[in-house]
């Protein structure tokens, strides 16, 4: 038994080296991220960043966001943040932010759009984040921030899109997205 997991152990570490070999691992790490400081994905938000709406005891605070290697031809980025588990299923748009230059890698928390960038239209029809707010008892709600680079010039796109339309306007413009699943519940 114990030679064979030592041959076990010998064949992967030789399979992992050829994989090395091929690129394959330095492609990897080369990947499009996005991921939120301090917050492991599926992490849980800090209640700062709740809504202060509907006695949910929060300020409305962006969360903090970096990404990297952002793919070549990037001109810009767009980030939208969205409950799939709220209105009973049918989902609630938090944020919308598009028009981020390509120079830019991160956003801090609360921070003011960057210069030139634009902010869409929230569920309540607001030009602003609108922080989570699920109701009592509940699940907590996973909300799904997702960041798209774009082959778009930063003011290409007109300023109060809605999620929807701003997945419209990019459909042919997106050169890689990814995501980071944030949660919150109360």
């Amino acid at each position: 038994m114990k030679g064979n997991a030592n041959a076990i152990r010998h064949a992967l570490a030789a399979y992992l080296c050829v994989l090395s070999l091929h690129g394959l691992a330095a492609h990897a790490a080369d990947a499009f991220e996005l991921s939120s400081p301090g917050l492991s994905d599926g992490g849980t938000l800090s209640s700062i960043h709740a809504g202060s709406q509907n006695r949910c005891g929060g300020s409305n605070i962006s969360p903090a966001l970096q990404w990297r290697n952002a793919p070549v031809g990037t001109r810009s980025l767009a980030i939208t943040l969205f409950d799939p588990d709220g209105a009973n299923g049918l989902g609630v748009v938090h944020w919308v932010m598009y028009g981020i230059p390509a120079s830019i890698t991160s956003l801090a928390a609360g921070a003011e759009p960057p210069a030139g960038a634009r902010v869409g239209l929230n569920v309540s029809g607001q030009a602003a984040y609108r922080g989570p707010c699920p109701p009592v008892g509940e699940i907590a709600h996973h909300y799904v921030v997702q960041i798209y680079a774009l082959d778009l010039e930063p003011d290409a796109l007109p300023a109060g899109l809605t999620r929807d339309a701003l997945h419209a306007a990019i459909k042919s413009h997106v050169l890689a997205n990814t995501s980071v699943v944030l949660r919150f519940g109360r």
